[in-house]
């Protein structure tokens, strides 16, 4: 991320994440090599844990013979998907972003020109891709600075446990209160409290 020294200077203001950056350093995540990979693995992973995301990912990458693409994608049949693990619904979505790639309605590789919303608006026009999954493409593909993801249930519970907010009806507006703050790094402050989960 650029300005991440600035970025760690700034949110050192606050005093629980300052606990956090001394706890675990600088954090810098790697964008993914292979954007249409990565969205693929994203869309696997929806609503899994991280263990039964990458086994059913190994499985369909087995299928598809390690050959992650829209083509490979769109030519096996949903059955042989299914059989590697796959829900019927992110099938389709698998298949639609393939489609979509393929005819240009969706150019993954001009993300980097779009505004923040713009991302969100263009990754949401495929089926089965949401608010959430757009958000973490800004975040770790894209390294957006700002980003908040109050529908992230890591980043609740973090918030809950590290700032003593309630889990009621109002926790996604006193996250946003509280996370005012970190403007314009949330994206960095994010990092730090999913770390936090991490950390057990």
């Amino acid at each position: 991320m650029r300005n991440l020294r600035k970025g760690l200077a700034h949110l050192r203001r606050d005093p629980v994440l300052a606990i956090q950056i001394d706890k675990f350093g600088a954090i810098n995540y790697q964008k993914p090599v292979d954007r249409f990979e990565n969205l693929v693995s994203t869309i696997i992973g929806q609503q899994l844990s991280n263990k039964a995301a990458d086994t059913i990912y190994g499985r369909v990458s087995k299928v598809l013979s390690g050959n992650i693409s829209p083509q490979n994608i769109l030519s096996t049949s949903d059955l042989a998907l299914r059989t590697a693990g796959t829900s019927w619904a992110k099938i389709a979505s698998l298949k639609d972003l393939s489609l979509k790639i393929l005819n240009k309605s969706v150019q993954i590789d001009k993300l980097d020109q779009m505004s923040d919303e713009k991302v969100i608006s263009h990754l949401t026009s495929v089926k089965g891709i949401g608010i959430w999954t757009a958000h973490m493409k800004l975040m770790f593909t894209l390294h957006r600075p700002d980003i908040m993801p109050v529908d992230d249930r890591g980043i609740q519970n973090a918030m809950i446990t590290l700032y003593g907010l309630k889990d009621n009806s109002k926790l996604k507006t006193n996250m946003l209160k509280t996370s005012s703050s970190w403007r314009p790094f949330r994206t960095l402050a994010c990092w730090y409290l999913w770390k936090s989960l991490d950390n057990g």
